[in-house]
């Protein structure tokens, strides 16, 4: 007995394969969905945020642009602290989790709890999980399955969507 719904053709199979690419797109994000009324307060405008944001921090941030690899100076950054949202001001990461990927990105390990949402890409064809700020929703980077231990997550970030505040 051949059930109708089992057989597999090239229409079907093509016409599967579209409709579940397709309905990546319409899953619900983990991100952007303000919890408190603090988090409500950085639901900007893009006319406020190019007001409040260099044009290469509005390009990275609100527009998910990539910054050229090696063009931060937080990729060196050595010191003791921690790595906030540059637009929300939102601590991201600790300095503790951060390493040296050799990928031109300052790169972490780890994400601070409640810190980060994710969603997936498809700007290279092949997905890609992309990250967000929790609170204000600004890209970050992207995170590969390529990392350190304990993790195995390289969560690589644009410099320019952050900003470091050191440990006293």
């Amino acid at each position: 007995m051949t059930l109708p719904f089992l057989r597999l053709n090239r229409r079907s199979f093509f016409g599967g394969f579209l409709l579940g690419m397709f309905s990546i797109f319409l899953r619900p994000l983990e991100v952007f969905a303000a919890s408190s009324a603090e988090d409500s307060d950085w639901e900007l405008s893009e006319s406020k945020w190019k007001k409040r944001l260099s044009s290469e921090a509005f390009a990275v941030l609100r527009q998910e642009s990539t910054e050229r690899p090696f063009s931060s100076s937080l990729n060196d950054e050595k010191r003791k602290g921690v790595y906030h949202c540059a637009a929300c001001d939102l601590p991201l990461f600790s300095s503790l989790n951060k390493f040296d990927s050799g990928t031109g990105w300052p790169s972490f390990w780890e994400h601070l709890p409640d810190s980060i949402g994710t969603k997936i890409d498809f700007k290279l064809i092949a997905p890609r999980t992309e990250y967000h700020c929790r609170r204000c929703g600004g890209h970050q980077g992207h995170v590969f399955n390529d990392g350190p231990r304990p993790t195995g997550k390289r969560y690589c970030n644009n410099g320019v969507a952050l900003f470091f505040r050191p440990s006293i």
